[in-house]
């Protein structure tokens, strides 16, 4: 971002939030390709972490979670549960529901994903940034932490 004098900072705040925002998107895009969810549908990749976030859940609480319908939900588990990555059980409470969790070969999945971005970044900060912007970038962290702090 380029700030003149003629900038007033509401908005240069607004062109921040724009460099800013696309900025994080291309860093996502990144963080991806370095641990493909493989054919997973984004979608299917989020009820998957809300599966993991949250703890099992049925069709129903995650369709409300999601804010799509029970039937769309469905459509979504189905082929989650045919790969291994989720499995179905009796909700012990009302035997017309199924609770669907994490199966322990999703746990590492995401780990290992987890543990790729990680290492990704980890050599490309090393490579790419001197001590000093190290130093920057952890000060900048602090900010952008502040920006979604509630």
């Amino acid at each position: 971002m380029t700030k003149t004098k003629d900038t007033s900072p509401a908005s240069a705040a607004s062109i921040l939030a724009g460099d800013l925002r696309a900025l994080v998107s291309q860093l996502k895009r990144r963080l991806r390709e370095q641990a493909s969810a493989g054919d997973l549908t984004p979608s299917q990749a989020s009820v998957l972490l809300r599966l993991e976030k949250d703890g099992p859940g049925t069709v129903s609480s995650l369709a409300r979670a999601e804010g799509i319908r029970p039937q769309s939900m469905g459509a979504i588990v189905g082929p989650l549960e045919t790969a291994g990555l989720v499995s179905a059980a009796p909700d012990p409470q009302d035997g017309r529901q199924t609770i669907f969790s994490l199966t322990d070969a999703c746990r590492d999945l995401i780990r290992a994903g987890r543990a790729a971005r990680q290492d990704w970044l980890s050599r490309t900060i090393a490579a790419k940034l001197s001590d000093q912007e190290q130093a920057q970038l952890a000060s900048a962290l602090k900010l952008l932490k502040r920006l979604v702090d509630d």
